[in-house]
C-alpha cells in the first residue's frame, strides 16, 4: 500500500510538472524513452553474457567521482564483468559517454515499477552503485524483490537533508534500511545516516573519492585559454550559480562586480566564468562585457598569429574541461559559495596547488573545506566586499599565494586512498 502510495505522488507530480516535461521531451528526445523503460539496444549488447554492475552518477560531478572508481572496479572483477553506468542530468549523460563509450551508458529510469523493472530484467546486475545521495524508494524495493545488493558510494548527508530526515525519520529509516552498504565520506556524514534510521553494521567512513579524483593536466581548451591569457595572470571563477532569491545577485554578478574594481586589471588579467549549468549560458553571456569570449568558439576566433582581440572574459561553455582549467589558473574561487548553494568541490583546484578562494556556503564539502581550513589552505570570504581584497592580496603577494596553494595540494594528497577502499567493499559484495 504503502509503495502504491509512492507510485500515485509521483504521478501527480509528474503531471503536475507535465509543461516540463514536455519541454525535456522537445530536447531531450533519446533520453525520454530510456527514462520510460526503453533499454537501448546497445546496452543489452554490451551486457549480454556478462555479469554487470549499475552504477548511477547523477550528473557531472559523480560522473567525474566515479570515474576511477569504475576503473578499479572492472581492474579488479576481471574478464566477464561489465559496469554499466547510468546518469540523471544531459551533461552527466554527455561527459560519462565521453568516458565510458556510448555502448554501457543510458539515463536512470523515472521510478515506476515498469520502467524500473525492465532495466533489472535486460541487465540483471549483481550489484546496483549508487554515488552519494541518489536514493529512490521504488528501485530499492525491485532491488531487494530480486535480490540485487544496494551499496551507496561516496555517501553524504547535507545539512538540509539530515534536518528534513530527522523530521520524517519513521519514513525515511524505512528507505535507508534498504540499503545493504553506505560508504560514506567521513564519521560525520556515518553519524548522520544511522541517526536517520541506516543499520548500523551497513555504513562505513571510508574518505571522499573525491581526494583520489586526478584531473587531466591539460585540455584544447585550457591549452586555448592560457594562450589568449598572452602571459597574463588567469583568475577562473568555477561552477558559478545563480541566487534562488529574486532580490539577491547570482554568484556570476557578484564576481564581475569585484572584477571591475581590481586593480591589476590595468595591468592585465583573464577571467575564466565557468557557470554550473548549461541552461544558464545564455544569462551569463548577456551580463559580459563585450571584450569576452566563448571558449568553444575560441579555435574559430584563433588566427594564424594568435588572437587579434584581447579579451578581458572568457565563458567556459564546455563540459568536462573545468577541473583542466583550473590547472592554468593563478587563483581559482569555487562557487556555490557565495549564495547559499552548499558549495562545489574545492579539490579540483587545490590538486594543481591553485590558491583556492570560496564563500561561507560549503556545507556540501564540510569535511573538504575544514581540512583545508586547518591548514591555511583555502581561504573563506564572506561577500563581494571581502572577495575584492582577497582576490588582490592573492595576485599580488605570489609568494604567499603559492604557499596555500601548496597547502591545499598536501591536503589533497594525503586523504587520498578512498577509491581502492571503496573497490574492495563492493568487490566484498559481489565475491564474498
Amino acid at each position: 500500500m504503502g509503495m502504491a502510495l509512492y507510485s500515485l505522488l509521483l504521478a501527480v507530480g509528474l503531471v503536475v510538472c507535465s509543461p516540463l516535461w514536455l519541454a525535456r521531451i522537445v530536447r531531450y528526445r533519446d533520453g525520454v524513452g530510456q527514462r520510460l523503460g526503453r533499454v537501448p539496444a546497445e546496452l543489452r549488447a554490451a551486457t549480454a553474457g556478462r555479469h554487470v554492475v549499475w552504477v548511477h552518477a547523477v550528473s557531472v560531478g559523480e560522473v567525474l567521482a566515479a570515474t576511477r572508481l569504475i576503473a578499479e572496479l572492472e581492474a579488479a572483477l576481471g574478464a566477464g564483468w561489465v559496469v554499466v553506468v547510468s546518469t540523471t542530468t544531459a551533461t552527466g549523460q554527455s561527459l560519462a559517454k565521453e568516458r565510458f563509450g556510448t555502448g554501457r551508458v543510458f539515463y536512470y529510469p523515472l521510478d515506476f515499477a515498469w520502467a524500473v523493472r525492465a532495466y533489472l530484467r535486460a541487465l540483471q546486475p549483481k550489484l546496483l552503485v549508487l554515488m552519494e545521495s541518489e536514493l529512490w524508494p521504488r528501485m530499492l524495493v525491485e532491488c531487494g524483490r530480486v535480490g540485487v545488493p544496494v551499496a551507496v558510494v561516496n555517501a553524504r548527508v547535507s545539512d538540509r537533508s539530515y534536518t528534513r530526515g530527522l523530521r520524517v525519520r519513521a519514513v525515511w529509516g524505512w528507505v535507508l534500511r534498504r540499503v545493504d552498504l553506505f560508504l560514506a565520506q567521513s564519521e560525520e556524514d556515518a553519524r548522520r545516516l544511522v541517526a536517520m534510521g541506516a543499520r548500523v553494521e551497513a555504513v562505513r567512513a571510508i574518505g571522499n573519492l573525491k581526494y583520489d579524483v586526478r584531473a587531466a593536466k591539460a585540455s584544447r581548451v585550457a591549452e586555448l585559454i592560457k594562450e589568449a591569457a598572452a602571459g597574463r595572470k588567469i583568475v577562473v571563477a568555477g561552477s558559478t550559480v545563480g541566487s534562488q532569491s529574486l532580490t539577491q545577485p547570482n554568484e556570476e554578478e557578484i564576481i564581475l562586480n569585484a572584477w571591475q574594481d581590481l586593480p591589476q586589471r590595468d595591468s592585465g588579467l583573464l577571467l575564466v566564468l565557468a557557470p554550473r549549468h548549461p541552461e544558464r549560458f545564455l544569462f551569463v553571456n548577456s551580463i559580459i562585457d563585450t571584450f569576452s569570449a566563448n571558449a568553444s568558439k575560441l579555435e574559430l576566433l584563433k588566427g594564424p598569429k594568435g588572437f587579434a582581440i584581447e579579451y578581458d572574459v572568457i565563458m567556459l561553455d564546455t563540459i568536462g574541461d573545468l577541473a583542466a582549467v583550473y590547472g592554468i589558473a593563478d587563483v581559482a574561487f569555487v562557487g556555490g559559495s557565495l549564495v547559499r548553494r552548499g558549495g562545489h568541490n574545492p579539490l579540483e583546484p587545490a590538486q594543481f596547488g591553485v590558491p583556492v578562494v570560496m564563500g561561507p556556503s560549503y556545507e556540501n564539502f564540510r569535511d573538504v573545506v575544514g581540512k583545508m581550513i586547518a591548514e591555511d589552505g583555502i581561504r573563506i570570504v564572506q561577500d563581494k566586499e571581502e572577495l575584492e581584497p582577497a582576490l588582490v592580496e592573492l595576485l599580488t603577494d605570489r609568494e604567499a599565494a603559492r604557499a596555500m596553494g601548496e597547502r591545499g595540494r598536501q591536503v589533497f594528497e594525503e586523504q587520498q586512498g578512498a577509491t581502492g577502499r571503496a573497490v574492495a567493499a563492493l568487490v566484498g559484495m559481489v565475491r564474498p
